[in-house]
């Protein structure tokens, strides 16, 4: 993941819908809602629960 640059997922359709974005900020994972964009609040988590995280919706 870039730093400081948010990523949302490939599989993501482009013209919206349900979907996530992630970043990581000063070494913290972070994620956010895509459909709010800015205006979305930001989930700080671990390393180890981001890694929990997508283990357990792939």
């Amino acid at each position: 993941m870039t730093p400081g640059k948010w990523r949302k997922s490939s599989r993501s359709p482009s013209t919206g819908g349900n979907c996530v974005e992630a970043r990581m900020h000063a070494g913290t994972p972070e994620i956010r809602d895509s459909k709010m964009g800015d205006r979305s609040p930001i989930l700080e988590m671990s390393r180890t629960d981001f890694v929990a995280l997508l283990r357990s919706v792939g």
